[in-house]
């Protein structure tokens, strides 16, 4: 199960509820949802956040337990997250690590806020010998780099620009931690005004190799190199479909 915490345009725009202290709210979230897998009792719980039975509604509440019986009980629960201190609680409480924006160039970075959690008192796990990290690694085969970098700069101008608030979007701060931060402001700038051309041509190139496989076979070819020296346990290779069979031979 994927689990994240999203952000206060959508959890408070479109789901009506407030967005403080996300991480404290994915700590009590994952607690009662493991309890829902187990089946040992009726639910109950009382965060500060979550409380079941809610008890200052009509009174009628009651513990309940599911009607559905997983196949097993300890459904690995995976965290999408993208600052140090999220990746951190993933390493603590989670079964597996979903990043979406990952570069080789982050992966220090990266380890580091992994081995926080690792380390704290009563983690899920205690190193990535049992951990997951499934990541999105974008992969395009062509001779020409730029025409590669063009198909995927409408999608990163989008997340750097367009996806959260003005000081807080956590995918534009993923991308000022790898050096862009001068672009990942002007990007923002020109799709927040309405200018979204110009915010996809004001991607750099050199953003996109950082955080996808572009290029002729054998630049992606050595390439590959890196990723496979990073956390990522998992690549979720997305790509253009009738160069299925050419990139996993690379990748292989």
């Amino acid at each position: 199960m994927g689990l994240g915490a999203s952000g206060p345009q959508v959890v408070e725009g479109w789901y009506g509820q407030p967005y403080a202290k996300p991480l404290a709210r994915t700590r009590e979230y994952v607690d009662i949802v493991r309890q829902v897998f187990a089946r040992d009792a009726p639910v109950a719980y009382e965060g500060a956040y979550f409380e079941l039975p809610y008890p200052r509604g009509t009174g009628l509440g009651k513990a309940l337990k599911s009607t559905v019986h997983p196949l097993r009980r300890d459904i690995p629960i995976m965290l999408a997250a993208e600052g140090p201190k999220n990746v951190a609680l993933a390493a603590e409480i989670a079964d597996g690590w979903l990043p979406l924006w990952f570069s080789p160039k982050s992966d220090a970075f990266y380890r580091a806020a992994l081995d926080e959690g690792f380390a704290r008192e009563g983690s899920h796990h205690q190193s990535l010998d049992t951990f997951e990290v499934v990541s999105l690694l974008p992969v395009i085969i062509a001779d020409d780099v730029e025409s590669c970098a063009d198909l995927l700069r409408p999608m990163l101008a989008l997340y750097i620009g367009g996806m959260g608030a003005r000081g807080a979007n956590f995918h534009y701060e993923v991308f000022a931690r790898l050096g862009y931060e001068g672009d990942c402001a002007r990007i923002q700038d020109l799709y927040l005004a309405g200018r979204k051309a110009e915010a996809i041509a004001a991607v750099p190139t050199a953003l996109v190799e950082d955080v996808a496989l572009i290029g002729p076979r054998g630049k992606v070819k050595e390439e590959t190199t890196r990723w496979k020296e990073t956390v990522i346990s998992t690549a979720l290779i997305t790509g253009p479909s009738f160069q299925f069979e050419m990139i996993m031979e690379l990748l292989s």
